[in-house]
């Protein structure tokens, strides 16, 4: 297939052509009459390069499809979706596939499974979810004891290997979460109703029961097929309220009402997730606490606002759970001898964790590294525990989101793998995905990896290879993390056009040679400040080695870190770009 690029087409006396939204591409591309297809000026497009440019004319292209009018919202997000090559629509095969699968649980289905619906058990998600994957249950089984059981959708019962259904979620391989609107791997009937974990229905699921004592020492564990009852939908808030003590039996909530089991439940999952958390950081977590900003938008998909969006206990309540069931699984499937689907992350690039010990010294920090040549586990130990001091001795200073955000660039990406090597950044030895089979392919696959060599019964066949299912998975899963990162780029622009030459309070976030990026303190709107807009009389020259713009006449200084008062220059948010000037 020829390259497809996004961009507006622009027609002329000159004839028509498109321009890019491609960063990277420099050259318009002409477009003759006959391949316009309809195509009228103004519009978003999507273009295929029928014939690269040469020296004497520009590349040629044909229009193969109209995405509307550029600068409106629909347009503008479904442009952003086909220029990382991301579906912004559902096949109608694939929906009616996914009507005609039968909703009723049979019988001989319940038989089966390990019946679990006496026992308590609620979800706690985001207030604006639909798609509930995992719930927890709780119950005392005397002598100090707990059984606590992590619930996962069982999609796969409903998703046949090799269906019309298994092959576009493997196509998408994830779910995709723009800032107004979600694109699901799997049809609405499956992900808002057959599998998602809704209050007072019977629900189909994949379960880790953990036997756990008061130390949150996990005894035994099982890993078996359930169905379940949730009794209850909390959102983050509302268990944030119940762990506070803010709230106590008889309120209401999403899903009926809160009795004084869930809020005893809740109270103790908590005191367990916290054991687990800081057993976590003993043995070599590295947490990273960095603040995130949610677009609000408004029906018409126009931004409003930002919100911080906290991490509360209610949140690492259920982290350490699924982190829990996670390694749990990898860990029984290690065993098998088998090809097993490992999310794994490499240790950090001893270059770059150089860099950064040099460049913290400026701060006042020192970070005590093992040699160049200690390539050993106990080098790497020596690295981690330098990275946390850091964390923890920059935790509250102004200068601890850039700290942080470094040395997350010290580390390479997470993937998906059939070699496993560990998750560094978890400092687990086994780690997989299992606990969100809705919204990512991989922890499908997991699941028919479970039924084919842990549960007997009813087992699905796996890909072919796994292997270069576990890479496209990965890559599917970067392209969906830029797309998202792209939609918020374009309402942050858009936001800021409301507010051209208004002054903001910022922090250097990156240096180049021809100027800095700037993130607004406030919003975290992220725009360039140019050198031609830091003094007219004044030159300034970059130092790559210690991340800084110096002005060769005042010698002055802009390095990464330093708080800054810029004025919004102008904001396009069909180019995503903010421009600055120093206020």
């Amino acid at each position: 297939m020829h390259e497809r690029l996004v961009g507006t087409l622009i027609l002329s006396r000159y004839g028509a052509e498109v321009l890019t939204d491609n960063k990277q591409s420099s050259e318009n591309i002409a477009v003759a009459p006959r391949y316009l297809h309809g195509a009228e000026d103004g519009e978003k497009v999507i273009v295929e390069i029928i014939h690269p440019a040469t020296r004497k004319r520009p590349p040629m292209g044909k229009i193969v499809e109209v995405l509307g009018r550029a600068g409106e919202n629909e347009t503008e997000m479904h442009a952003i979706l086909a220029e990382f090559g991301l579906p912004y629509d559902y096949p109608q095969e694939a929906i009616a596939e996914a009507e005609e699968i039968d909703s009723d649980i049979s019988t001989q289905e319940i038989y089966r499974r390990r019946d679990m619906r006496d026992v308590l058990t609620f979800t706690i998600d985001p207030f604006d979810a639909k798609d509930f994957d995992d719930a927890l249950s709780f119950r005392q089984t005397g002598d100090g004891e707990y059984e606590i059981g992590v619930h996962i959708a069982d999609v796969t019962h409903y998703v046949e290997s090799g269906s019309l259904l298994d092959n576009e979620a493997y196509s998408r391989a994830t779910s995709v979460y723009l800032v107004d609107r979600t694109i699901p791997m799997l049809p609405e009937r499956l992900c808002n109703e057959l599998c998602s974990l809704r209050p007072n229905e019977d629900k189909l699921t994949m379960s880790v029961i953990f036997t756990m004592d008061a130390t949150a020492k996990v005894l035994k564990y099982k890993i078996c097929r359930t169905i379940i009852r949730s009794d209850v939908r909390l959102d983050y808030e509302q268990a944030q309220d119940i762990i506070d003590g803010k709230t106590e039996s008889g309120e209401s909530v999403h899903g009926g009402t809160i009795g004084g089991d869930v809020v005893a439940a809740i109270k103790e999952l908590n005191r367990l997730a916290d054991i687990l958390r800081q057993d976590r950081f003993k043995h070599g977590a590295i947490e990273f606490e960095r603040e995130e900003i949610k677009v609000l938008v408004d029906e018409q998909g126009r931004p409003t606002g930002f919100q911080l969006q906290e991490s509360t206990p209610s949140h690492h309540l259920i982290e350490e759970f699924m982190l829990l069931a996670n390694r749990t699984v990898a860990m029984q499937l290690s065993g098998t001898n088998k090809d097993v689907v490992y999310r794994v992350h490499d240790v950090p690039d001893p270059d770059k964790v150089e860099a950064l010990s040099k460049f913290v010294h400026q701060f006042g920090y020192s970070m005590h590294l093992p040699k160049r040549d200690q390539k050993n586990e106990n080098g790497t130990k020596a690295s981690t525990k330098a990275i946390k001091h850091l964390l923890a001795e920059s935790e509250g200073t102004v200068e601890q989101e850039l700290i942080h955000t470094l040395a997350i660039r010290t580390m390479p990406k997470a993937v998906y793998s059939t070699h496993n090597i560990g998750h560094y950044g978890l400092a687990f030895p086994y780690y997989t995905h299992f606990t969100s089979p809705i919204r990512r392919y991989p922890d499908m696959m997991v699941h028919r990896l479970v039924a084919k060599y842990i549960l007997s019964g009813k087992a699905q066949s796996t890909m072919g290879d796994l292997e270069e299912a576990c890479r496209h998975c990965s890559d599917r899963e970067q392209l969906a993390v830029a797309a998202e990162r792209a939609s918020v780029k374009y309402k942050q622009a858009e936001w800021m056009e409301q507010h051209i030459g208004e002054v903001f309070d910022g922090i250097v976030s990156g240096v180049t040679e021809y100027g800095a990026y700037v993130q607004l303190t406030d919003t975290h709107c992220e725009g360039l400040l140019h050198v031609r807009e830091m003094g007219a009389d004044d030159y300034w020259s970059y130092c790559e080695d210690e991340y800084c713009l110096v002005n060769e006449r005042t010698g002055e200084k802009l390095t990464l870190g330093d708080r800054i008062r810029v004025e919004v220059l102008r904001a396009d948010a069909l180019q995503r770009r903010i421009d600055f000037r120093r206020a």
